[in-house]
């Protein structure tokens, strides 16, 4: 029945409006856990894929580039080679219906409800390794070994290294124009990107990456971007940046030399120079590039096929500069990535951290107990527990009878900044959490006693007041070892300080 351009063109329309419906009805189901959240978002991208793909075919059609459709439409009013027959394009038009259900005399028709039931609760599958635990955590594992063995890299641990990925500004510009850096920082975003895709599927990736383009050209041009604001991109200073040798550090070949014989044959390449010969000749081939310019440089120094020196200093520099204005785009996306994705970044360091506190059995029961949790997580998000007066939680999950709500007060709430604004429920438990060690603890940092004098007490500035007027009063009351302090002789007597002194002065005892 499809045989015809306009039965396609009214089923693709009614495609499209189904899926349209299909993604509406699928968003009114709230979804009780992250990875069901997760599952609709896949869905919805794959509705939406298919809706554009669809309309795109629609526009073929109404463009009619080969007009087809428009011969159909007037086949359709009658207009034949011959003329006008209305009745005859009608009756040809019925003989093909005719035929087609002859042929197919138990076609079926689909219940289109059953298709979107089934549509609604399909899971489709999304790649995740075990290390990201379905899109919680970054796996930059590879990526880790790769920055530090590498010579923008260092030996740092993988915990530092996750700060590192959204920093590149921190590594020196001679350094960025190499190759291996390039590989790296493409591995990075391409991972990101990836990433990104399978926890974000709704998400706009193109046109966010058409903001950071048109933002960095901007940038870029005004010599503001982070990290390369006083980046020299004329011709005449960009053969720092080529050779990845700064020229200036070494006043003789002797100190070039100790460089090694690789990086010499990648700054002599970079020139379009010769790159053979031993160690020592490829130093004196590139020192020679310190004080005299290229195109000044004797033909004899560049490798076979290059075009000279009138070109080398001319057409080398604006390629490069053009690959190191790559690289910072490429760093550009890779900060957007980052600051998108810094929940699931902080969520890998935290887990790094507490994976080194714990062993190889406790890691395991924790990834069971976080599967079975995620299990059972839309289950008791199912049942909602009726509390209309939203009264307290009892032990057992559940609250707590009403009678017992009022008889303890447990309605009011007193807060105490001494414990860290903790707040206690009910007058019985505010009056025993001044014995508890939370309060104690407070009292101690700072630096005042935990007495009965600071009962009722929950104030810092109150408990503090309060210490200085008992420190000024005990300053007039206070210990005077000469009357106070007690002596006792041999048979028993007990004297003060001073009375023991006079009497023992005067030989009595």
């Amino acid at each position: 029945m499809s045989s015809t351009l306009l039965e396609q063109t009214r089923a693709a329309h009614e495609e499209v409006e189904r899926l349209e419906r299909l993604i509406v009805k699928d968003f009114m189901n709230e979804p009780p856990s992250s990875k069901d959240r997760l599952y609709q978002g896949h869905r919805v991208r794959q509705l939406i894929d298919t809706i554009t793909s669809t309309t795109e075919k629609l526009i073929e059609i109404y463009e009619d580039k080969d007009n087809a459709r428009k011969d159909e439409i007037a086949a359709l009013g009658g207009q034949t080679a011959t003329g006008t027959n209305v009745f005859s394009a009608f009756y040809d038009r019925l003989k093909e219906i005719r035929e087609y259900h002859r042929k197919h005399p138990v076609a079926r028709v689909v219940d289109a409800n059953e298709e979107e039931e089934a549509l609604l609760k399909e899971e489709p599958q999304i790649e995740f390794s075990g290390e990201e635990a379905f899109g919680r955590y970054l796996d930059l594992h590879e990526l880790y070994n790769q920055y530090i063995n590498s010579k923008f890299g260092e030996p740092i641990e993988y915990s530092a290294y996750l700060d590192t990925i959204s920093q590149p500004q921190k590594i020196p510009h001679k350094l960025k124009s190499s190759r291996q850096y390039r590989e790296y920082m493409e591995n990075l975003l391409a991972y990101l990107i990836y990433f990104f895709q399978r926890t974000e599927p709704l998400q706009d990736l193109d046109r966010i990456f058409l903001k950071v383009e048109t933002e960095f050209e901007e940038q870029w041009v005004d010599g503001k971007v982070k990290g390369w604001e006083n980046e020299k991109q004329e011709n005449g200073h960009v053969q720092d940046q080529l050779t990845m040798i700064d020229l200036d550090y070494y006043s003789t070949v002797e100190e070039l030399m100790e460089v090694g014989p690789e990086k010499l044959k990648e700054a002599l390449a970079s020139l379009g120079l010769k790159t053979g010969g031993t160690v020592q000749q490829r130093a004196e081939r590139l020192f020679l590039t310190k004080d005299t310019p290229l195109e000044k440089l004797d033909k004899k120094h560049f490798a076979k096929g290059s075009r000279g020196a009138e070109q080398n200093g001319a057409a080398a520099a604006p390629q490069q500069v053009d690959n190191l204005k790559e690289i910072a785009l490429l760093e550009a996306k890779t900060k957007k990535l980052c600051d998108l994705l810094s929940e699931a970044i902080e969520r890998t360091r935290d887990n790094i951290m507490k994976k080194q506190a714990l062993t190889y059995e406790e890691i395991e029961a924790e990834r069971e107990e976080e599967e079975t949790q995620a299990d059972t997580e839309s289950d008791d998000d199912e049942q909602q527990i009726y509390n209309p007066l939203k009264l307290p939680m009892g032990w057992d999950g559940k609250p707590i009878p009403y009678w017992l709500y009022k008889l303890h007060g447990l309605g009011q709430e007193f807060k105490c900044e001494i414990c860290g604004n903790y707040s206690y429920w009910g007058r019985r438990a505010f009056e025993r959490h001044f014995k508890e060690w939370r309060h104690q603890h407070g009292m101690r940092c700072l630096g005042i006693p935990n007495t009965k004098n600071f009962n009722e007490i929950t104030s810092i500035e109150e408990a503090k007041e309060l210490w200085k007027r008992i420190q000024a009063r005990q300053g007039v009351n206070k210990w005077r070892p000469d009357l106070e302090e007690e002596y006792e002789d041999r048979e028993g007597n007990i004297y003060n300080k001073k009375t023991y002194t006079d009497l023992q002065r005067q030989g009595l005892i």
